[in-house]
């Protein structure tokens, strides 16, 4: 859905760029009756594909908004996914309701999200760049240039989505530090005159260089080494020179009919200093860049806009302080720390030194714990991110501890389900063991009944816990241990409550935009 944006119009959260990141915070803020803009520089969506996959941790997220099954209905689960060398991580082995890859291209997940995102009201203006921005302690002033020339808009808080390269970043002076590009790729989507010249997988040449093939319906993507980027990595790859590198990586000729799209890209790792810098706030690649090795960058997209969110839209609607968004810093650049060192690791791992490869045994070692024994489940998990542990309080012995909530049953038969209630409010919920002691944790959760629904369970679904604070990104807050006096836990989980949804008596503000818009 396509809009018009007028000068000086006021939006409550206005988003800069429509991938994943965006469209999924815009989705977010709706679902809680925050309405966002959606500004997007290109006029219409890209006619190719940069992925093909979302992992567990993703679809554990779309699970607790009600849109995993939309998505699941739209490719292949894998149950094993690439690693380094010819491993494959044993995803079964994880603790996760999604123990696969879902075969499913960017491209899809990007409309699948923009229609969600509309369905919450979101409103989506393409073919509109931000060319400047100023903040004040009100929210911000942003310059557009869009078909209709340039224009303003004010809105109380700003989200750059808008890539490596983002132009919030840079306007926002925040910094962006870490290891630039030094080796180069070359992807190709091409028709191969004869597909059976390249078949799926890797394909080691004569002299050591490989190309590595990936079918698609109607074409094949080829990637190889860049052997001679040139100095501006952003210069256009041509037909010739990436036939010339297939053909020398094979050692025969694989004649390209036809291509689609030809693109370079690097193996540089950056993070943000910030994520946040007042009213201006970063998520996606416009927080962290790395190499794509596991193929995480739309997933750590969706982790951003989901961890920030909820936070954004209590701060949006006056329920906390501004304060809260301090922990999606807190949180997610601690996460881009983690994607970064994983995901430079395997890029590392990949790159085979000949015969005298210092690294083949690391290689090897990897690749068996990857796929069988005990180690198998958690080093899948900490790949795929699914392992995510956010600072939580109450008992830290206990195995949820800042982890995803599993989705257990809910009241004695009426079939609800901790997911199912997450989708159905943007708030938190509060689980309690249906035991005679859960009074005192009800009373104490009351005042924040328009923010936390109580919900009562069967004493062993909680894992002896007596009860359970889930945020709305489905992550444990706080766990009552058993052992803790009914009057102390009751305490502990008032902290709990003030630290993630603000005090009872709503935080002065408003929302800017109307909900029913």
């Amino acid at each position: 859905m396509s809009d018009t944006a007028s000068q000086g119009e006021v939006a409550d959260v206005l988003i800069v760029g429509a991938g994943p990141a965006g469209l999924a915070l815009a989705g977010e803020l709706g679902r809680a009756g925050v309405r966002a803009r959606v500004l997007e520089r290109d006029p219409e969506p890209p006619g190719f594909c940069r992925g093909f996959n979302l992992n567990a941790r993703s679809l554990e997220l779309l699970d607790r908004r009600g849109l995993a099954t939309r998505f699941l209905a739209e490719g292949p689960t894998v149950p094993t996914t690439m690693f380094v060398g010819a491993a494959r991580l044993d995803l079964a082995a994880m603790r996760t309701e999604h123990p696969y890859v879902l075969g499913i291209p960017q491209t899809r997940v990007e409309e699948l999200l923009a229609e969600w995102a509309v369905e919450s009201g979101a409103r989506l203006l393409r073919g509109r760049c931000l060319t400047g921005l100023r903040q004040d302690g009100a929210g911000v002033t942003v310059e557009v240039d869009g078909p209709d020339g340039p224009s303003t808009m004010r809105c109380r808080w700003l989200v750059g989505c808008d890539g490596g390269r983002s132009t919030v970043r840079k306007a926002a002076g925040i910094g962006f530090p870490g290891t630039p590009a030094r080796r180069f790729t070359l992807l190709g989507d091409v028709v191969l005159a004869d597909p059976s010249t390249v078949p799926f997988g890797p394909h080691t040449g004569p002299d050591g260089r490989s190309v590595f093939a990936i079918p698609r319906p109607g074409y094949v993507r080829l990637l190889t080494a860049d052997p001679a980027p040139p100095a501006d990595p952003r210069e256009p790859v041509s037909p010739s020179a990436f036939q010339h590198a297939i053909d020398t990586a094979l050692g025969h000729r694989a004649e390209i009919a036809e291509a689609l799209w030809l693109t370079r890209f690097g193996d540089a790792a950056r993070l943000a200093e910030q994520f946040r810098a007042g009213r201006v706030l970063l998520a996606g690649d416009a927080a962290h860049i790395h190499p794509p090795a596991g193929a995480i960058g739309v997933n750590a997209a969706l982790d951003d806009a989901v961890n920030l969110g909820w936070k954004l839209a209590l701060v949006a609607r006056g329920q906390a302080p501004d304060t809260l968004l301090d922990t999606y810093h807190d949180e997610r650049h601690a996460a881009g720390e983690r994607l970064l060192r994983n995901t430079r690791a395997q890029a590392v791992l990949t790159q085979v030194n000949g015969d005298d490869d210092p690294l083949a045994p690391v290689r090897d070692l990897l690749s068996e714990l990857a796929e069988s024994g005990d180690a198998a489940g958690p080093l899948a998990e900490t790949i795929t991110a699914v392992g995510t542990r956010y600072p939580a309080s109450g008992d830290p012995e206990h195995r949820w501890a800042g982890r995803m909530v599993p989705d257990i049953p809910l009241g004695q038969d009426d079939g609800d389900n901790l997911t199912a209630l997450l989708t159905r409010t943007p708030g938190g919920v509060l689980l309690l063991n249906d035991t005679t002691d859960r009074h005192p944790l009800t009373s104490a959760a009351h005042p924040w009944a328009d923010r936390v629904t109580t919900a009562h369970t069967h004493p062993c679904a909680l894992e002896h816990a007596r009860a359970v604070l889930v945020r709305p990104d489905g992550h444990a807050a706080w766990i009552g241990a058993p052992s803790t006096p009914v009057g102390e836990g009751a305490e502990e989980l008032r902290e709990a409550l003030v630290h993630w949804f603000g005090n009872p008596v709503a935080v002065p503000g408003k929302i800017l935009i109307d909900p029913q818009r």
